[in-house]
């Protein structure tokens, strides 16, 4: 904490200090949280002013839904709607723009999925991201992440990796290699994939699941402090939360499903990296790829206020945000590709399974703020500037540079993508306070490494979302179990995972559009 409050305030004594910083503009985009709150807050009064009929109405249009949706067009369907409450698919995984320059809205990246996820791999096969050859996986390259990849900002300059090196000592190295092993053991005696639930639960599992990350790290006699920054780090990107918070399964998964752990310089895998997708957009690349076949299919700015089995199909009510009006769709078959504290608000008679997930389910609150600079930053020692930068010590998750797969060498504008999760006693005032407060504090973070930013710094549009992903805390395999078919219902989203992944939510999504129930059939 007390390197938080020196970076902080280093970084508000730079803003103080520079009296010709132009005008910054700049606002909230992306996600509604008006919208996303009717349910709560009472809608307007009305009944439905017009009935429509479908095959199938998939209630949510993030990448669950997206998914279904494309699964759906597999089998020959093409009688279905994706209702929406937002004005553009794709839920976390939306993309954007600022002065012309695309950047992320939400999720940035899509590790290359390994065999464990086929739908995910037959979805990048169609778009022409990697095809099959003698048997192997190749990846289109101009897709993959650019090096160099991340690096830290640790102690007064820029070093390559996440991992905390620079000088840190022989007491803190010993405790790296340490859970390295730890985490090549657990590998080696247990499964851990991704989608998760491709492999039944073992009792390994389910114990990690039953204490925190913080817990379990004490009863190994992990205490080290950079150690522990960086496993913090890991959890509250990937999961909203930190490692007091998330479950030691989740903790662990994070390694053990993908690259494992290793000490840079050290052992087998040092200088190997996963494979990474990503693109100016981020994953709205992937979402704008699902999306551009449903045209008029997708219809957005629709509320999903109640979804009812009835005893020929199934009722969707929604109220259009746009129109203020109510409307019902009559289907034989509802995806209820929705959060699943929506879910349970929004189905009548909800299965006990959703009961039971929604009472447990917590959320990370998200932020993330697009900021366009015109000319290039100055730069610390160190390091080179890289697709992924992030401030140790600091509250926020760090940058990524929009124009990092950019082939034109030549310096000009560009933008970056802070991320920040607040943690979950933030998430009012996320909502509450005025952009120019999140403008300030994005401000005063990144001019730690950079002084630089507010002269160059032309506008800022930040995305808010109030309920980002569930958090994977402990118990949250112990309410879980494969989303339910429940009549004409099947549900899809990525908290049935119990942590938000596109990898968990498109197939959950691709296996729910393959079950639906198509109007006559039994």
């Amino acid at each position: 904490m007390n390197t938080r409050r020196a970076l902080l305030a280093a970084g508000a004594a730079v803003l103080a200090g520079c009296n010709r910083v132009p005008e910054i503009t700049g606002g909230f985009t992306g996600a509604s949280p008006e919208r996303g709150h009717l349910l709560r807050d009472g809608l307007p009064a009305g009944t439905p002013s017009v009935v429509r009929r479908t095959q199938v109405v998939i209630a949510g249009g993030g990448i669950a839904g997206l998914a279904a949706a494309r699964a759906l067009r597999q089998r020959g369907i093409e009688d279905f709607v994706v209702l929406d409450v937002e004005d553009a698919p794709g839920g976390n995984s939306r993309g954007g723009s600022v002065a012309g320059i695309a950047c992320p809205l939400g999720a940035h990246y899509l590790p290359a999925p390994g065999d464990d996820a086929p739908e995910v791999q037959a979805l990048l096969e169609e778009l022409g991201l990697r095809k099959r050859v003698a048997g192997r996986w190749i990846n289109d390259e101009r897709h993959l992440c650019h090096n160099p990849q991340e690096r830290l900002f640790f102690r007064g300059r820029w070093q390559d990796g996440l991992l905390p090196m620079d000088d840190v000592g022989a007491a803190t190295l010993a405790q790296y290699r340490r859970f390295a092993q730890l985490v090549d053991e657990l590998r080696g005696r247990t499964r851990f994939a991704i989608p998760a639930s491709v492999h039944p639960w073992l009792p390994e599992h389910l114990q990690l699941d039953t204490l925190t990350f913080a817990a379990w790290l004490s009863r190994n006699g992990l205490d080290d402090a950079q150690l522990r920054w960086y496993l913090d780090y890991c959890c509250r990107d990937d999961y909203g939360a930190g490692l007091d918070a998330v479950s030691a399964w989740a903790g662990l998964h994070y390694f053990a499903a993908r690259h494992g752990f290793h000490v840079p310089g050290e052992g087998a895998g040092d200088g190997e990296r996963d494979a990474v997708f990503t693109w100016p957009e981020g994953n709205g690349f992937l979402s704008r790829a699902l999306a551009a076949p449903l045209k008029e299919r997708f219809r957005p700015a629709r509320l999903v206020r109640r979804i009812a089995q009835t005893r020929s199909g199934v009722e969707v009510d929604a109220f259009d945000c746009a129109a203020r009006t109510h409307e019902r769709w009559q289907a034989a078959h509802c995806i209820v590709a929705l959060p699943v504290f929506v879910a349970a608000r929004v189905v009548e008679n909800p299965p006990a399974i959703l009961q039971r997930r929604a009472a447990h389910c917590r959320y990370a609150p998200w932020l993330v703020a697009n900021l366009h600079l015109r000319a290039p930053l100055d730069d610390r020692p160190g390091a080179a500037l890289s697709w992924d930068n992030v401030i140790h010590g600091a509250p926020g998750l760090g940058y990524v540079v929009a124009t990092h797969q950019s082939l034109d060498p030549r310096p000009g504008p560009t933008v970056l993508s802070w991320y920040m999760a607040p943690g979950e006693a933030q998430r009012g005032a996320l909502l509450q306070r005025p952009w120019t407060a999140w403008r300030d504090a994005g401000l005063a973070e990144l001019s730690v490494p950079h002084p630089d930013v507010a002269a160059k710094c032309t506008r800022i549009e930040i995305a808010r979302y109030g309920h980002a992903m569930a958090i994977p805390r402990p118990g949250t395999f112990a309410t879980a179990g494969a989303p339910p078919a429940a009549g004409r219902l099947g549900f899809a989203h990525a908290d049935w995972a119990g942590y938000s992944v596109f990898e968990e939510a498109f197939t959950l999504g691709h296996r729910a559009g393959l079950h639906a129930r198509q109007r006559g059939t039994i």
